[in-house]
C-alpha cells in the first residue's frame, strides 16, 4: 500500500543548507585569515582565538540556559560573527574587551532577536560599534603590519591611512601631498598597510568573493553596488574639486570596504531578499560610506553605513518584491 504524503512547499531542493553556507562562507574567510596571521603574527592568532571561542560560548549559555533550547553553535554562525569581529578590531585589542565585544555581538546583536535568522542587523558590526563608542582610545591604536610573529601588546601602532588623510585635510593639507606620505595603491591591496585584519588584503577579500560566487552562497548585487557606488560617488567628488577630495581608488582600496561589501552587508538575514533590493541597498552603503569618510567625525564609515541601511531592509522588502512564479503583468488600461 502507498503512502501519500502532503506537505508544504518548497518540494524541490537544491542541497543547500544553512551549515553548508556558513562554512562556506568561512573557508572564503581563510585567504584574508592567513594574511592577517602573516601580518600581525601572534596578536592576530590571539584576537580570532578569543572571539570565536567567546562567540561560541556566549551563543550555547543563552541558547541552552537562557532560551531552553538545543544549542546550534555548530551550524557555523557563531564562528563566522567570530572571525568578522576580530577581522575589525585592532590586533592587540586586550582579551577582556574582545569578550565583551563578543557578548554583545551574540547577546545584543544576535541572540536577543530570537537567534539566526532573526537578527536584523549584522551581529559583528553591533559589537564593533558598540566598542567603537566604548573603548575609542583602544579601538583607534591601529599596529602596523611589521610580520613580528611572536608579539602581542608590545607593536608599533600608527594611523591608518583613512585616518591620516582626515586628520590631513582637516589642517588644510592637499590629498596630492598627503598620497605620498601614506602605503601606494599597490601595497594597500597587497595589505601593506595599518589597521584592522580586515584592513589587509583587498586581494585576500577579492578571493573569497571569488569562491562565495562560484559556490553561489550569494550574489554579486550587494558587493558590486557598494564598491561601485563609492567609485561613482568619490569620483564625482574629486572631479569637481580635486585639491579637496581624494581619488576613488583610494577609498575602495582603504579602509575595510572590501571587507564590510563581501562579508557583512550580504549577510542573509540582514539584507534585501530581492537582487533589485540588494542592489539599492548596496548603494545606499556606499553613499552613506562615503558621507561619513568625507563629512562625519569618523575617518571610516562603512560600519556605520551597513547598520542604518539594515534598518531600512524591511522597507526595501515591502515596496520591492521579486516577482511571484506565474504572475501576470498588470497592463494600464
Amino acid at each position: 500500500m502507498s503512502t501519500l504524503t502532503i506537505s508544504p512547499s518548497p518540494h524541490v531542493h537544491s542541497g543547500d543548507s544553512v551549515k553548508k553556507n556558513m562554512y562556506g562562507v568561512i573557508i572564503a574567510l581563510i585567504p584574508a585569515l592567513l594574511i592577517s596571521f602573516y601580518n600581525f603574527g601572534l596578536g592576530a592568532l590571539v584576537v580570532s582565538v578569543t572571539a570565536v571561542a567567546s562567540c561560541l560560548v556566549f551563543e550555547h549559555v543563552i541558547q541552552v540556559y537562557l532560551m531552553k533550547n538545543e544549542t546550534s553553535i555548530w551550524d557555523g554562525s557563531a564562528m563566522i560573527t567570530g572571525l568578522l569581529l576580530a577581522f575589525n578590531i585592532p590586533s592587540n585589542l586586550p582579551i577582556y574587551i574582545i569578550v565583551i565585544g563578543a557578548l554583545v555581538s551574540i547577546g545584543i546583536g544576535k541572540m536577543s532577536f530570537g537567534g539566526l535568522g532573526n537578527n536584523p542587523f549584522n551581529p559583528a558590526l553591533v559589537g564593533r560599534v558598540f566598542l567603537l563608542i566604548s573603548y575609542p582610545v583602544q579601538m583607534t591604536s591601529w599596529p602596523r603590519p611589521e610580520r613580528i610573529p611572536f608579539t602581542y601588546t608590545d607593536v608599533t601602532t600608527g594611523a591608518t591611512p583613512l585616518s591620516v588623510m582626515k586628520e590631513a585635510l582637516a589642517n588644510g593639507e592637499l590629498p596630492t601631498n598627503i598620497l605620498n606620505e601614506i602605503p601606494s595603491y599597490r601595497d594597500m591591496f597587497l595589505g601593506l598597510q595599518g589597521g584592522s585584519a580586515g584592513e589587509m588584503a583587498g586581494l585576500a577579500i577579492l578571493l573569497g568573493l571569488g569562491f562565495m560566487l562560484f559556490r553561489k552562497i550569494i550574489t554579486w548585487h550587494i558587493p558590486v553596488a557598494v564598491i561601485g557606488s563609492v567609485f561613482v560617488f568619490t569620483g564625482i567628488l574629486h572631479w569637481t574639486n580635486p585639491m579637496m577630495y581624494a581619488p576613488p581608488m583610494f577609498h575602495i582600496l582603504s579602509g575595510g570596504l572590501f571587507l564590510g561589501a563581501v562579508f557583512m552587508a550580504t549577510d542573509y538575514s540582514s539584507s534585501p531578499m530581492s537582487r533589485k533590493g540588494g542592489i539599492i541597498f548596496g548603494i545606499g552603503i556606499g553613499v552613506l560610506t562615503v558621507a561619513i569618510r568625507i563629512f562625519g567625525a569618523y575617518p571610516e564609515g562603512i560600519s556605520f553605513a551597513i547598520l542604518i541601511m539594515n534598518a531600512f531592509v524591511p522597507l526595501i522588502d515591502k515596496y520591492i518584491k521579486p516577482k511571484r512564479f506565474g504572475e501576470k503583468p498588470v497592463v494600464a488600461k
